[in-house]
């Protein structure tokens, strides 16, 4: 599926993305220059690791008839200073931190919600933000 993500013309930072038949807004928050239309870009990338957490592990339960009745994920996104680092006043010395909480409701056994856990560190979008990624940009 192509994404296409074009300026909105309703604002400085307003972005129409086109996701195959849906329409979505992305916007800066008025605190950035914003108009506050849609969710930010973070926001997006959070609710695709959020999302794609939640569907793997009903998938995963429905497969192994775990009695899992809801799932929600909580997430964050901070910059925050590496560990260890020599020169933490270097910009590059800060690191991409999400903090991901995962509520499991359900009749479940400590060994399955230790399962589960495991489960949603291997969804697809955890394991690319968590890969090497090449983006390949082109001017047309």
């Amino acid at each position: 599926m192509e994404v296409i993500v074009s300026e909105f013309g309703k604002g400085r930072y307003a972005q129409k993305i086109t996701a195959g038949a849906h329409v979505l807004i992305a916007d800066e928050p008025v605190a950035s220059g914003g108009n506050d239309l849609g969710p930010s870009p973070y926001d997006f990338l959070l609710a695709a690791l959020g999302s794609c957490t939640s569907m793997t592990l009903r998938m995963y339960a429905e497969l192994k008839k775990i009695p899992l009745q809801k799932v929600v994920v909580n997430l964050q996104y901070e910059k925050i200073y590496a560990k260890d680092c020599a020169d933490c006043e270097k910009s590059d010395s800060r690191i991409d931190h999400i903090n991901r909480q995962i509520e499991l409701q359900g009749n479940l056994t400590e060994d399955q919600r230790n399962k589960l856990l495991e489960i949603a560190n291997k969804c697809p979008v955890h394991r690319t933000l968590t890969s090497k990624i090449l983006i390949t940009t082109q001017l047309v």
